[in-house]
């Protein structure tokens, strides 16, 4: 199992290479800053961060391959027989938050995990996806995103991309606002169905759809105007960002619990956000006009 892990880190580095210099590109020539990192419990990875770029306002892709003595409970809350076991994950994990409201912040990650523990069978699995969380929505740019990720999936059967769409929809809602992070994409856990290379090639799609679906809402926003009424609304939004990160993601509380680094970790939250008491918008206004879009919908 040692090699299936050594392939996937191959390509997830890799892949995180390739993503920092596309993005620097869409940028504008502003640049990634590396911090390489190990930990005492085995591991490491290389956290890259760019800073108030022309497009960017904070961008950070962390690649990580950590292992373990004993899985933290977050990974055993479904797996209760493998407490106590050996552990390796590696995962490329990316947000990117831009600067102009009308361009959408978004996640991503795909990564591989395994667990071995004397007297169980050992067991590994893919996991990730991606998601889109407008601020300002546009119709075409949200059936573009999904038409991206119905399309990468196609090759590994019809039932696949609204299988992984609908567990984004219902992982990425905050439950105590009754409303979704975004618009969706895709997500998919546990995944070890038809055997190792498979999973791997659809990991490997995901990885590689991420920058066909992103960039070229991207290019179509960046240089919208906007003034200091929608900055604000950005800012509040990006609230619930937040929210969701700390109160129910499986990959924080996986990467706090395991002992990761935690400047890594929470890499994810924005640089800049606001909390308003009670905030609704302006009913008819643009900003009122999201909270349509925070429900499942079929966008293709």
């Amino acid at each position: 199992m040692i090699e299936q892990a050594d392939q996937a880190a191959t390509f997830l580095r890799e892949l995180q290479l390739r993503i920092c210099t596309a993005i620097e590109r869409a940028d504008g020539g502003s640049m990634f800053v590396e911090d390489a990192w190990t930990r005492p419990e085995g591991g490491g990875g290389h956290t890259r961060v760019l800073r108030d770029g022309a497009v960017f306002e904070q961008a950070g892709v962390n690649f990580s391959r950590v292992s373990g003595h004993e899985l933290p409970p977050s990974a055993t809350a479904h797996r209760p027989e493998l407490a106590g076991g050996e552990f390796v994950a590696t995962g490329v994990s990316l947000v990117l938050h831009p600067k102009n409201p009308h361009v959408p912040t978004t996640h991503a990650n795909v990564r591989y995990f395994e667990a071995r523990k004397p007297g169980v069978e050992p067991v590994w699995w893919f996991g990730g996806g991606f998601d889109l969380t407008p601020f300002y929505a546009y119709d075409e740019d949200i059936v573009h995103w999904h038409r991206v990720a119905r399309d990468l999936c196609v090759p590994f059967g019809a039932d696949v991309y609204p299988r992984y769409k609908q567990w984004c929809d219902e992982y990425f809602y905050l439950r105590h606002r009754h409303e979704t992070r975004g618009v969706g994409g895709l997500f998919y856990d546990d995944l070890n169905a038809g055997g190792f290379e498979r999973c791997f090639a659809f990991t490997r799609a995901v990885g590689d759809g991420f920058l066909d679906a992103y960039l070229p809402i991207v290019e179509r926003r960046r240089e919208m105007p906007y003034g200091e009424r929608e900055r604000e609304f950005q800012l509040y939004r990006r609230g619930r960002y937040v929210e969701f990160n700390l109160v129910y993601d499986r990959g924080t509380l996986f990467g706090l619990q395991s002992g990761g680094r935690t400047e890594s970790i929470l890499m994810s939250l924005p640089p800049r956000v606001r909390f308003e008491y009670a905030y609704a918008p302006e009913p008819g206004s643009a900003e009122a006009r999201l909270g349509a879009y925070l429900k499942p919908r079929d966008w293709i």
